[in-house]
């Protein structure tokens, strides 16, 4: 990857944009052209202590990104509906990760790379096309492009994706759209994860989620995903991997006079199909639990999990005799459960105590300790420290 020619492509961008908006506003005042930008920094500090687990290693993430893009919005219809462009790059560090000299470190390791310096934090170039519209019962958002994963606003357990996927996988190639109702809202995506290669797997995940509410306090919701793992030319065959999570939900905050009192229950069910090796469905299932209470700022949250391994796969092998591992799953490797190879079902419970201050309009600021429990045997804590920054021209208006 020439990281120099896709920096100088997006300045080129960066200049037609510019260009382009004085020009376009000569159109008159319903498509007037005006100018759009989206800035995000994030900053996570995750220190794992897993030394009791087998499921997955001790480690500490500590990273920043910081995710710019600019673009141009040309309002229609007395701005009840309005098209975006946008083009941006995504920008991560993870500290310490620095080149070291190629005498200390050989020619194995990696560590002295050039790609550790600083040109190469360019991670991934954002371009999409975004429409709004709105009437009075209805709002409908559509995503087309490599955009933000933080577009997404449903509910998706653990089980769906890992809190270090979401730091390190910023964002979606494909299309999603969201439709809002005033008691109701659903969205419904796909990414394209990998285009088939000589060992590049076929990837894409079809995902969904969907939350009703039927009173002040009561709701129901779902969360789903369909991801077919398929084949290269090294290594053919197809995994299927469907997930579903209906849930039920009560917000209990007024009545307990509390800043927050969530109470989630929900399914997670699973089927998966390993056509090439196995020639059959298999369903993995259990029952979630998720409590979250929060007053001064300070809350308590714990999710419990009774069910079976929801990764059966995860230590075989595909026809070319890689691990799928985390290739075929992306929720969090807790939830296969057992360290050993039993099959039968048992209980995952995380606990986490967290600070989560307000501080202002446009920043977020997390502290938590969290605590990993399997039938009631200690697995390993993480400390968590996480900073958010978001600033875009419509949080402005």
């Amino acid at each position: 990857m020439n990281i120099r020619r896709e920096i100088y492509l997006a300045l080129t961008a960066v200049l037609l944009l510019v260009a382009l908006h004085p020009l376009s506003a000569q159109n008159g005042q319903e498509e007037k052209v005006r100018f759009a930008y989206d800035v995000d920094f994030e900053m996570k500090f995750d220190n794992r202590e897993y030394y009791r687990s087998d499921f997955t290693n001790s480690m500490t993430i500590f990273a920043s990104r910081l995710t710019p893009s600019i673009g141009i919005v040309i309002p229609q219809q007395d701005k009840a509906m309005n098209h975006r462009l946008m083009m941006g790059i995504d920008i991560m560090k993870d500290f310490g990760a620095s080149p070291i000299s190629s005498d200390l470190a050989g020619t194995v390791s990696g560590e002295a790379s050039g790609r550790l310096s600083n040109l190469d934090l360019f991670k991934e170039i954002t371009l999409y096309y975004m429409l709004q519209k709105k009437s009075e019962t209805t709002g409908l958002e559509l995503y087309a492009g490599v955009f933000p994963r933080k577009a997404t606003e449903g509910y998706y357990s653990d089980a769906f994706f890992s809190d270090s996927l979401l730091f390190y996988d910023n964002n979606l190639e494909g299309l999603l759209v969201k439709v809002h109702r005033p008691k109701g809202y659903v969205e419904v995506g796909c990414d394209w994860l990998g285009q088939k290669g000589q060992v590049r797997k076929e990837k894409f995940m079809i995902f969904s989620a969907g939350k009703a509410d039927v009173s002040h306090s009561f709701h129901v919701g779902y969360a789903a995903y369909m991801y077919h793992f398929a084949g290269s030319k090294k290594a053919r065959g197809v995994v299927d991997n469907i997930l579903l999570n209906p849930y039920i939900g009560f917000d209990l905050a007024r009545q307990m006079n509390l800043q927050k009192f969530g109470l989630r229950l929900g399914w997670l069910q699973a089927l998966q199909h390993d056509r090439e090796n196995v020639g059959h469905y298999v369903f993995p299932g259990g029952a979630e639990l998720d409590i979250d209470i929060r007053n001064w700022n300070v809350g308590i949250n714990n999710r419990m999990f009774y069910g079976t391994d929801m990764m059966p796969y995860y230590n075989s092998t595909d026809t070319g005799g890689d691990k799928y591992g985390n290739r075929l799953y992306f929720g969090d490797p807790f939830y296969r459960i057992h360290d050993d190879v039993s099959d039968g079902p048992g209980m995952y419970d995380r606990l986490e105590v967290y600070y989560e201050p307000h501080v202002g309009r446009y920043l977020s600021i997390r502290i938590a300790a969290r605590f990993h429990f399997h039938d009631f045997i200690y697995s390993g804590c993480q400390q968590v420290v996480g900073v958010r920054f978001n600033l875009n021209e419509l949080a402005k208006r």
